[in-house]
């Protein structure tokens, strides 16, 4: 059998906007429309788009050129120029191929159990800075969230008392519910489109989603391998 004869340029570039296309329309799962100005214009909130957008305009216009100016299935009057093929094609990798979960989130997490010391939450602050640590039951499965703040805010209103034996202190006596916190849980390889669909289903609803733990499939009863949060995903965004 013979090679596959080489694409044209007009037919590369019709080929990368039919895969940017397409991912535009798998990451918008619940759109009524599958015209690629809506699916845009829809998506706003997702970063890698916003970056692209007026790029993504001038490729609609051109392949709309090129294809209204076809004359046969295979004959292309005009052709795009090879910095352009070859910029469509990048971006329709980025597309396709969008950052993981994993790849964002802040790692390691450390996390505890509800009968564990206070103590040891204060020493991994005290070393890391970190300031987020999701809480499990002994069944291994997550409970609640505790931040500094929540130590902070629970240290002061036992200010008063005369001696606090932190060393004594179990983390389930920091519960609270009145401070209870929004946690969405994520496998690995979930899109950045996905994750910022959730932070945004968030903001809809008036509600704060405090981070999003990252697991093996994104079940709650799997162990933390990362924790986003909404400022994880601006800087996912100025690194592009």
């Amino acid at each position: 059998m013979g090679a596959e004869p080489e694409m044209n340029l007009s037919e590369r570039f019709e080929a990368a906007f039919n895969r940017i296309h397409k991912a535009l329309k798998q990451s918008a799962k619940q759109a009524r429309t599958d015209k690629f100005y809506k699916l845009i214009e829809i998506q706003k909130n997702h970063s890698l788009i916003r970056l692209y957008e007026d790029d993504l305009h001038q490729f609609a216009k051109l392949r709309n050129a090129i294809v209204h100016e076809k004359i046969d299935l295979d004959y292309y009057i005009a052709e795009p120029h090879l910095e352009t093929v070859e910029k469509i094609e990048r971006i329709a990798g980025h597309f396709e191929k969008p950052k993981t979960a994993i790849s964002i989130a802040a790692t390691p997490v450390f996390y505890f159990y509800e009968d564990g010391k206070l103590s040891d939450v204060l020493a991994i602050i005290n070393k890391f800075s970190h300031s987020q640590f999701p809480i499990y039951s002994r069944e291994e499965e997550y409970s609640w969230l505790l931040t500094s703040a929540d130590i902070v805010k629970w240290m002061a209103e036992h200010f008063t008392e005369e001696t606090i034996q932190l060393k004594k202190v179990k983390i389930k006596e920091l519960f609270n519910k009145k401070s209870k916190h929004q946690i969405a849980f994520a496998g690995t390889n979930t899109s950045i489109f996905d994750l910022e669909d959730m932070f945004e289903e968030s903001r809809n609803k008036n509600e704060k989603l405090e981070g999003i733990i990252v697991t093996d499939t994104g079940k709650p009863t799997e162990k933390p391998k990362g924790f986003i949060t909404a400022w994880d995903l601006l800087e996912a965004d100025s690194e592009n």
